[in-house]
């Protein structure tokens, strides 16, 4: 039996999981993001912040000033929801909003000098929980792993 065989085993050493749901891709997938997604979760509270906080911090640094529509884009927030996770950003300094020169109805969200600060805690942060997440795995493993994820979720999402 190998240790992940032994990590379905109960304390009363029965099998917990039938050999034939451990072998469906999906499941494990579904598991594994549950997991993943409870340890950045709390992870991200413990640094006072959550997973939203990033992701707009991320697409600021990375592309640039954006207005509310463009950013619900291209971190996947519901522009609903947008609003509130900006206000939150910019109460903490991490982001400014201005009227955009080009259409005076729409803002344009900009990261500040402390939202880049605060991006990189967060990205250490993240660094260490996905270290957690992924201990069993060897570094090759774990850049393999996620260039197959990478690879199979821009199959699906491509068309999308």
């Amino acid at each position: 039996m190998n240790r992940a065989e032994a990590a379905d085993l109960p304390d009363d050493g029965a099998l917990r999981t039938p050999d034939r749901l451990r072998r469906r891709a999906g499941r494990l997938l579904s598991h594994l993001a549950t997991r993943s997604d409870r340890l950045i979760t709390e992870g991200l509270a413990q640094a006072d912040a959550r997973k939203w906080h990033y992701a707009v911090l991320a697409s600021l640094q990375e592309y640039g000033p954006a207005s509310q529509a463009e950013l619900s884009r291209r971190s996947g927030i519901y522009r609903s929801d947008m609003v509130g996770v900006l206000n939150e950003l910019a109460e903490r300094d991490l982001v400014e909003r201005a009227p955009d020169p080009g259409d005076r109805r729409r803002n344009v969200v900009t990261i500040s000098a402390r939202g880049r600060r605060h991006l990189h805690r967060l990205d250490q942060v993240l660094d260490d929980l996905h270290d957690r997440l992924l201990a069993p795995l060897s570094r090759t493993e774990r850049d393999q792993f996620v260039q197959l994820l990478t690879r199979l979720l821009d199959h699906h999402t491509r068309g999308s």
